[in-house]
């Protein structure tokens, strides 16, 4: 399939987790040291572990000021990607760069993947807050859920967190992604628990499917549960739901309102969205659970691909 690069910083957008988030894409669709079966984003197409300079850096801060001069406001700018941001080797320079242009605190939300690399835990000592994930206690589940590099361990992954912990100065929230009928049980979140004591964390947001993933028996467990499980990691956890705050921006009401046009009457993929309204992925993602969430906009599996259309009201 055809890959679609828009934008490289995009919103700001809602985030359940940062409020208001201006989003800086680093790595293009879908370059990842995983393929994890909950992905909103589809499976990996490109599993690596090599670092590169995947999109100029000199590009990002261009978009980055311009968006800022424009007047946008967010509680956090956020570098994320259509994959793994850490890939990028130039993360560390952004993110020292950004810091002189905005006092806008920079967010990192990674998959922590590379964290055992002292060089990826060097580049984001710079950020205010950086979000790593830990979905799995064990080997097993770790193999099944995020499908890693083969390169990577679970027991990397769980060394690479702990040293990451024990060296960044800044707050660390660790995400943990629960399913249903896989880790959602007593038993899996206390071996999830008993790997998340060994890190340094400030908080614990234990949360769950919340968009269409990559596989179908990826599914969402309920609040109930989640909150039930949140106890079994102690008083730093707390069960993330969706957006509580308000965002009024011309461009984020104007996107949302192009999705919904496009897709009366046909159905498309998320990057035939994308691309035919020029807004980055990740943002139409945003967009799009917006609208799913309202009732308004629903998605089904066709040939082999996720579809999205609007629902007849």
């Amino acid at each position: 399939m055809q890959q679609f690069r828009i934008r490289n910083v995009f919103g700001p957008v809602p985030s359940r987790r940062l409020g208001r988030s201006l989003g800086v894409d680093l790595v293009p669709s879908k370059a990842c040291s995983y393929d994890c079966i909950y992905c909103q984003l589809g499976h990996t197409t490109e599993k690596t572990i090599e670092r590169n300079e995947y999109v100029p850096m000199s590009d990002v801060l261009m978009e980055l000021e311009e968006r800022l001069a424009a007047g946008a406001q967010a509680d956090y700018i956020t570098l994320s990607g259509s994959g793994e941001p850490t890939l990028h080797s130039c993360i560390g320079d952004i993110i020292r760069t950004i810091k002189t242009i905005t006092d806008i605190p920079v967010a990192v939300l990674t998959n922590g993947s590379l964290l055992w690399d002292p060089d990826v835990r060097r580049d984001l000592n710079a950020a205010d807050l950086v979000i790593p994930s830990l979905d799995a206690g064990d080997a097993e589940a770790f193999a099944r859920i995020n499908r890693p590099h083969g390169s990577i361990t679970f027991d990397t992954l769980v060394e690479g967190l702990v040293a990451f912990g024990d060296e960044y100065a800044g707050e660390i929230w660790l995400e943990v992604l629960l399913l249903a009928g896989i880790t959602a049980t007593a038993q899996e979140a206390k071996k999830i628990a008993d790997c998340a004591k060994k890190i340094r964390t400030d908080r614990i947001q234990v949360g769950t499917v919340s968009r269409p993933p990559a596989d179908v028996d990826a599914c969402a467990a309920s609040l109930a549960v989640l909150e039930t499980l949140a106890d079994v990691f102690g008083p730093a956890a707390e069960v993330v739901q969706g957006f509580s705050g308000t965002l009024r921006e011309h461009e984020y009401l104007a996107g949302r309102a192009g999705v919904l046009d496009l897709v009366q009457g046909r159905s498309h993929t998320l990057d035939e969205i994308s691309s035919s309204l020029v807004i980055n992925r990740n943002e139409t993602l945003k967009l799009l659970e917006g609208l799913l969430n309202e009732g308004l906009v629903s998605s089904r599996i066709k040939r082999g691909e996720r579809h999205f259309e609007s629902v007849a009201l």
